[in-house]
């Protein structure tokens, strides 16, 4: 018998059937679009095999359970709308879960260009607004690097700074 820690998941020390594990992927892809690289390492710790894997994936995709293009299009827009990322630093994410380029501009095509700048916009204004007391050219510098922190693309950050002074 194993011995885990406490908190530790129990299952992942269980070996599940190829229809199991389908079963119990299928909820977690149900729940939320997820990547391939997530569901290829969440049936790897149900203890399948790699061909198990592969034709688990298959059949997901087949039965549109798993679509990387939907998957790249919630990340995006949910990251932007969310937590107000930059295309940079989700176009990066995506890259981390193993997305297409194809399937990354797809993605990025669920930003809206005046919402996007719109947003970078209320992110200056925020970020300039509560540097009180410093001197004008710092309170830029800081507000640019917080945004182009948070994904944005540095061209488009000092362009609306320069507009902002106006």
């Amino acid at each position: 018998m194993a011995i885990t820690r406490r908190g530790e998941d129990q299952e992942s020390t269980k070996r599940f059937t190829p229809e199991q594990a389908y079963q119990r992927i299928g909820k977690y892809c149900a729940y939320q679009e997820r990547s391939h690289k997530e569901v290829r390492n969440k049936l790897f710790s149900y203890g399948l095999y790699p061909s198990e894997v592969e034709q688990a994936l298959t059949r997901l995709i087949t039965d549109g359970f798993l679509n990387e293009e939907r998957f790249a299009k919630a990340f995006a827009g949910g990251k932007f709308r969310m937590k107000k990322w930059g295309r940079n630093k989700i176009v990066h994410a995506l890259k981390a879960h193993g997305v297409t380029p194809k399937c990354i501009q797809r993605g990025l095509g669920e930003i809206d260009s005046p919402a996007y700048t719109k947003t970078l916009k209320a992110l200056l204004k925020s970020k300039m607004s509560k540097a009180i007391g410093e001197d004008a050219f710092k309170i830029k510098h800081q507000a640019a690097r917080f945004a182009i922190g948070k994904g944005y693309e540095p061209d488009l950050v000092w362009t609306l700074i320069r507009e902002m002074e106006d």
